[in-house]
Order: structure tokens, then sequence, then C-alpha cells
């Protein structure tokens, strides 16, 4: 369930204005309102880019007062964290072997010359 929950979350990033809450929800939690003073988008934009990235577990919200005030969610975004980190990992082992692979077939080429 935590992939799937990731691939979620991936999508839900992958537009640019809910890339640009995230990044503003990174800075400090803040209420529709305050996102779309910043945001070339309207309140009900926000909104509904708020709700898909709460879908994703990529926010949480909370009520405080009359208002809604939203943040990042620690779990969602721990979870592309450590995918992301996984993908690093794969990769770098990946140009391990490539480079050592190289350097073996180097050693063989001098030994036959």
């Amino acid at each position: 369930m935590a992939t799937y929950r990731a691939q979620e979350g991936w999508e839900a990033l992958g537009d640019p204005s809910r890339f640009a809450i995230v990044q503003c929800l990174a800075e400090r939690p803040r209420a529709v309102g305050e996102l779309a003073e910043e945001l070339p988008i309207t309140r009900q934009a926000v909104s509904q880019h708020l709700q898909v990235l709460k879908g994703a577990g990529l926010v949480a919200d909370q009520a405080v007062g009359t208002r809604r005030v939203y943040r990042l969610n620690p779990v969602g975004m721990a979870a592309l964290k450590d995918q992301l980190d996984t993908f690093w990992r794969r990769a770098l082992g990946g140009y391990q072997g490539v480079v050592e692979d190289e350097h073996i077939a180097g050693d063989k080429t001098q030994e036959d010359s």
C-alpha cells in the first residue's frame, strides 16, 4: 500500500500548481486564502489541488477556528523520500557496476597486449 501511495504522490506533484503548493507548505502551514494570495490561481483551484494532495497523503489539514490550515504530512513526504532514496541507491549501484566492468575489461586488455 505504501508504494501505491507514493505513486499517487508522484502523480500529484506532476502538476505545477500542486508542486507550488507543496513548496509553500514546506515553509510553514497555511490556510487556503494564504496560499491563494501567493499563487496565481483562485481559492477554489487551491482547494481542489489541496484535496488531490490530501488524497495522495502529502498534506493534512486541521480546523483552526473557522479556517482549515494545511501542512505537509510527514508520513506521505517520507514515503516519497524513501522511494527516491531507493531509486538513487539503485542508480549508484548500476553506475558502480559499469565502472567496475570497464575497469576489469581494461585490465584484461592490458594483460592481452
